[in-house]
Parts: structure tokens; C-alpha cells; sequence
């Protein structure tokens, strides 16, 4: 088991349960317009939220957004080391720095005795694009072995300065070398890992990216906290790393199912079940909700389904837990179905 952490009030490695992450790309500087996507992104499910501070300018409007934050902030800095001690000095929750580019010893260690003191963690973030040139040379690009060189290398570093409250993640665009990269790291070290493939892409192809290097990582039983990343909206970021968790079986929500219909499928299917997806959208407990195609095989397919609706010509059948309750009008199957799920 990994070793624990905590980032503000959100446990992290140690059996605690796999939190999500994501990061603002609003300006550092515009404390109003990251507090406000900070909550739309606590209002998706986000457990953990990265700010960017690029100057000595984004130090202000972090102490403002840490007095209103309604979830823990990890701070993330490059280049300036400064930046990270001025950082946990307003109130960061965690401090996120790039080996690659936070400079020498001193300025680890400068780093290392300020989180000491306020009992901030450290992710030690390694980069694919920002590796050390002597790192790269050694192994001839990003490799697996490369990512966790410049990790350990890093911790080894911590370690001297008797800091141990160590989170890693090791990224790049590969989904093969990120997978190959948190294997061997979990194989030789107990620190938590936040888990994720970085630059990814846009919404599509992130998505097929992240899910499936995500999930290969999750089936073998590595990853203690996620990020998606994806060029678009961060909600989106959010919304998918909590539907790759209850994909693994790992965290309960709302999960529609929905059969790809056939030759025998005589409504249109795929506007039923877009539309009982977006009614649950916000529905607060966990539910699982079959909409299949087919009266005579949809009960049976979706049988551990808690409720469900199957159509047939101008009419279809509402049933629970594989059990018919009722048949309705086509034009009522989603209404109907609602009220069931929504009935005490």
C-alpha cells in the first residue's frame, strides 16, 4: 500500500479513495474568474484543483482565492522556487514543481524546509517535455526509465532534506511510456502517484488517450489520485476522470447503459437514451438505468440494471431490476421512467 498524504482535508495513497483532479486556465491574475470556475469545477466533483503561479504577480490574487476556495489548491510552479515558498506562505495546500526546471539543490531545499514548516506536501510533476538534457542524453528521449529517474532523483534530493511528504506523477503524450513509467515506479517506491497522460488532445481523442491509459493503470491497482487533461472545457476534464472511476468500479454515480440497437430496434434509440442521460445529469444518488432496444431481450440483458425501458412499435416496457412494472406509450417511456427512479 502507498504511503498517505494529505492535500488540505482530501487524503491521498494509503487505501483512501482515488480523488479527481483538474487545473484552471483562467488567468493566475483574475482571482474572480478562477474562484469562479473553481467552483463550477467543485460542482462537477473536482476534489483537488492546481492553479498556475507564473510570477510574483499571481501571489496576491492566490492569497484571495485561498480565502474562498471550496477545495484544496495545489499551486504550480516552475522555473522560480520563490514562487513556491511565497506560495504555501498565502496557504497553498500543495506545491507542484517540475524537476526539470525548479534549479539546483539549494533551491530544493529552500523549497523542502517551507512545506516542512507549514506541513505542505510536494507532487514532484515530471514532465516528458521538460526532462533534464542529461537525463535525456543518458537514456536517448523520454522513456519509461528517463520519467523515473528524474523522479527519484528528485525524492532522493527531498529525502537529504528530511522531506517525506511526497506525491509523483510521471507524464508525457505516450500512452505506452506513461503506462510503462508508473509500472516500474510502482514497482520500486510507496509514494502516492497522481496518474495521468498529459497533452492528450482535444476532447475525442483525450478522452480514448486518458481512458485507456487511465484504466490499464487503475486495473493494476496503481493510482491514488487523477487528472484527465484535455484541450476543452475542464468541466469536461472532471466529468470524465469520474466516469473512468465508475467504469473501473471505483467510485458509484449514475450509469446509463444503452444496447447499440440492431435490425429489430424500431425507435430511436439514441435520442431515449441521450435524453435519460441528460435528465440524470444531476441526479444525486447512484443509480444504474438500462435503455435497450428490444421488448423481448431488453429485461434480461439489462437484468442487473436498477431500472430500465425497452420500446417496441409505439410503445415500450419499464422495468426494475429486470422485472416488467409496466408498459407505457413511446412518447411517455422517459417520463415514466423518471418518475419510477425519482419514486420513494
Amino acid at each position: 500500500m502507498k504511503r498517505q498524504i494529505k492535500v488540505g482535508g482530501i487524503a491521498v495513497g494509503g487505501g483512501a479513495p482515488i480523488s479527481v483532479q483538474s487545473m484552471c486556465d483562467t488567468d493566475p491574475h483574475d482571482a474572480s474568474a478562477t474562484l469562479a470556475q473553481i467552483q463550477r469545477l467543485y460542482e462537477a466533483g473536482c476534489d483537488i484543483i492546481r492553479v498556475a503561479v507564473p510570477d510574483m504577480d499571481a501571489i496576491k490574487p492566490l492569497a484571495e482565492i485561498m480565502r474562498n476556495t471550496p477545495m484544496p489548491v495545489v499551486a504550480d510552479i516552475h522555473f522560480n522556487y520563490k514562487l513556491a515558498i511565497k506560495a504555501v506562505d498565502v496557504g497553498v495546500n500543495a506545491v507542484r514543481i517540475n524537476p526539470g526546471n525548479i534549479g539546483n539543490t539549494d533551491r530544493v531545499r529552500a523549497v523542502a524546509d517551507a512545506c516542512r514548516v507549514a506541513k505542505v506536501p510536494i507532487r514532484i510533476g515530471v514532465n516528458g517535455g521538460s526532462l533534464d538534457s542529461t537525463i535525456l542524453s543518458k537514456h536517448g528521449g523520454v522513456t519509461p526509465q528517463a520519467l523515473v529517474e528524474s523522479a527519484v532523483t528528485q525524492m532522493q534530493m527531498l529525502h537529504r532534506f528530511n522531506f517525506e511528504d511526497i506525491c509523483v506523477s510521471l507524464k508525457c503524450s505516450s500512452v505506452q511510456t506513461t503506462i510503462a513509467a508508473y509500472r516500474l515506479m510502482h514497482e520500486t517506491s510507496d509514494v502516492p502517484l497522481h496518474i495521468g497522460l498529459t497533452e492528450a488532445g482535444t476532447l475525442y481523442h483525450g478522452i480514448i488517450k486518458s481512458s485507456a491509459c487511465i484504466g490499464a493503470l487503475l486495473a493494476d491497482g496503481i493510482g491514488d489520485t487523477i487528472r484527465v487533461s484535455l484541450c476543452d472545457d475542464v468541466v469536461k476534464e472532471v466529468k470524465t476522470a469520474i466516469a473512468i472511476l465508475q467504469a473501473m468500479g471505483l467510485r458509484k454515480g449514475v450509469e446509463v447503459i444503452a444496447c447499440p440497437t440492431c435490425g429489430r430496434t424500431k425507435i430511436d434509440l439514441r435520442a431515449l437514451a441521450s435524453d435519460v442521460e441528460q435528465r440524470l445529469e444531476n441526479h444525486k444518488k447512484p443509480v444504474k438505468v438500462a435503455v435497450m432496444g428490444c421488448v423481448v431481450n431488453g429485461p434480461g440483458e439489462a437484468r442487473d440494471a436498477d431500472y430500465g425501458i425497452a420500446g417496441g412499435i409505439g410503445e415500450g416496457v419499464l422495468f426494475r431490476k429486470g422485472e416488467i412494472v409496466n408498459k407505457v406509450s413511446q412518447d411517455r417511456l422517459v417520463d415514466e421512467l423518471m418518475i419510477l427512479i425519482n419514486s420513494p
